[in-house]
């Protein structure tokens, strides 16, 4: 346990509803820490905007607070949207089905139906993964601008898990062309051995990816003789979930292809 973290958790539990501004002397006493060292606390979190001192010299909650309740609304939305319409995909697919959200550079999984097959000491829920080499990342890029997938690829990097992982840029840019295309990305693969993928990307109301769903198995038909029954299922799961969160389909889309004009490549 790092202290100094749990101190300044502290801090930002001391305001409440009843008194959202608080002196630097009545949040030292409450925290029972010197001043100087809660005015440390107060300079560090306010300069991340999840504290701000305001004119009377005053503290409250910042506007980064703000930022990631947001965040976490949309997402337990996105997860109750999605449950059921993902329960029933795993059930039609006998397979693992997952859903990630786009965190910062990477895929982070909110939401699993763990297939009996799957050999998993622990549901996936909570990993964050890189998105060049899952069928989730790729999904999500694919629905980006060129210029932010380079961008993601060099703040990320792109490390190799398998011998499958695709590890050059411009072979994983012709990667996401073609997902784009198709509506749906593949993971041959490239993050777990013996493990394949399809994942395709969800939407919010403007248009903008936000998640990605996938359904996942160690049969090789996964990719072979079942990829147009399974990839039809997930892309109609992911299209339904956007439709939740108010994405509005493009004319004349089809089940099977998601991208839209100007959707990413």
């Amino acid at each position: 346990m790092i202290h100094s973290v749990l101190k300044a958790i502290d801090i930002l539990e001391v305001f409440s509803p009843d008194e959202p501004r608080l002196t630097l002397a009545e949040i030292s006493e409450r925290m029972e820490l010197p001043k100087s060292t809660t005015h440390n606390l107060l300079n560090t979190l306010a300069s991340r905007r999840y504290v701000e001192k305001r004119e009377d010299g005053r503290y409250a909650l910042g506007p980064a607070i703000i930022a990631l309740t947001q965040s976490v609304r949309i997402n337990v939305e996105l997860r109750d949207v999605a449950a059921p319409l993902l329960r029933a995909l795993a059930e039609a697919c006998r397979e693992s089905v997952y859903l990630t959200v786009l965190d910062g550079d990477y895929a982070l999984y909110i939401y699993a139906v763990e297939s009996s097959d799957r050999l998993r000491a622990r549901s996936a829920v909570g990993d964050r993964v890189h998105l060049h080499c899952t069928s989730v990342g790729k999904a999500i890029l694919s629905a980006l601008e060129p210029e932010e997938v380079t961008a993601i690829l060099a703040r990320a990097g792109m490390p190799r898990f398998t011998d499958s992982t695709i590890v050059e840029p411009a072979r994983l840019l012709r990667e996401l062309r073609a997902s784009a295309a198709r509506g749906y990305a593949i993971d041959r693969s490239e993050h777990e051995a013996n493990y394949y993928c399809i994942g395709a990307p969800i939407f919010d109301r403007r248009g903008r990816v936000i998640a990605a769903c996938s359904v996942s198995g160690s049969n090789p038909e996964i990719l072979g003789a079942r990829l147009p029954d399974l990839s039809s299922r997930v892309v109609y799961a992911a299209q339904e979930i956007s439709r939740y969160m108010g994405r509005l389909p493009a004319r004349g889309a089809a089940i099977g292809n998601s991208a839209a004009p100007g959707d990413g490549f």
